[in-house]
């Protein structure tokens, strides 16, 4: 996704000298084709994250686009102040670029996950937060982005995900991309980020068992296709999330407020991490086994339900 996203930007950057980008000392072998085309739009300020995003309102604010480029725990705890002062209260054009989504950073510890990124930016007035499941959507959202108007939380996975969207299908933000779908289907799973993958696993393994569901992207949480939502609790008897997050305040979240204030009465249940920061140092995988997110938990738990 990383490398799609400055792919994607640097051809923006052709057409749009208003495109600048900033990192505090991070992106090595992934920022530099950047850098190197346009040195008077790329600034390191080095590890300093605040200053990062200070200076990425001033610039917003004389007109430029920026974009702020770390890992997600320096991109949106460690300068949080600056985010919610500079940039959410007075509205800039700033774009924070996280990667490195959920546990993707296992063997760096818990310092380095990201689980309560999407609540914490969810929660600022004015963000939008947008959290791809795939390289096309990362395409299609940052080149929307130059054009949006007000701040942005991009939360990337690290790299090599595979494209599992369809391409004739128009993306734009805030609007839910469905994977797969059938009119027929009782059971919708509604996925988000770097939980695709766990996502797809599932649909799969419920189906070897002849229950057929619904396959959904719901990669922008803020704003939210609620109507995309009305029209599947209208429809569905059971409805899932799947995210690499804490379960509190990411998809799960938003969707089980929607409910809990509707008159729809689905079987629903979030699928997420718990609330407790690993102790586990390993990969990614080891990580999820270990707190117990993996397909084949999801659904034996689907399948009790069901």
């Amino acid at each position: 996704m990383r490398n799609t996203f400055i792919k994607t930007l640097v051809q923006l950057a052709e057409l749009d000298k208003r495109i600048f980008v900033i990192t505090p000392d991070l992106g090595f072998s992934v920022l530099e084709e950047f850098e190197q085309k346009f040195p008077d739009r790329f600034l390191n300020v080095g590890i300093a994250e605040a200053n990062a995003v200070s200076i990425a309102a001033g610039l917003a604010l004389s007109g430029k686009i920026v974009y702020v480029y770390s890992i997600m725990p320096f991109v949106t705890m460690r300068p949080f102040e600056q985010i919610r002062v500079d940039v959410a209260y007075m509205n800039t054009n700033v774009r924070l670029i996280g990667v490195g989504a959920g546990i993707t950073y296992g063997p760096a510890g818990a310092t380095h996950h990201s689980i309560e990124d999407l609540a914490i930016m969810r929660a600022l007035p004015n963000m939008a937060v947008f959290a791809p499941s795939d390289p096309y959507e990362v395409e299609k959202i940052t080149e929307e982005s130059v054009h949006h108007q007000g701040p942005m939380y991009f939360r990337l996975a690290k790299k090599g995900e595979p494209i599992i969207s369809n391409p004739t299908h128009t993306l734009c933000l805030g609007k839910a991309n469905i994977i797969k779908e059938n009119p027929q289907n009782k059971i919708t799973l509604l996925f988000t980020s770097n939980a695709s993958d766990i996502a797809l696993e599932v649909e799969e393994q419920l189906s070897q068992h002849g229950f057929a569901s619904d396959l959904i992207s719901m990669h922008t949480l803020k704003p939210f296709d609620y109507d995309t939502l009305e029209v599947l609790l209208k429809s569905k008897d059971f409805i899932f999330t799947i995210e690499e997050h804490s379960l509190i305040g990411g998809l799960g979240s938003v969707v089980s407020e929607y409910i809990a204030e509707s008159h729809y009465r689905p079987i629903f249940k979030r699928f997420g991490l718990p609330d407790e920061y690993s102790h586990y140092v390993g990969s990614q995988y080891f990580i999820r086994e270990k707190l117990g997110f993996t397909s084949r938990n999801i659904t034996d738990t689907i399948m009790s339900l069901v």
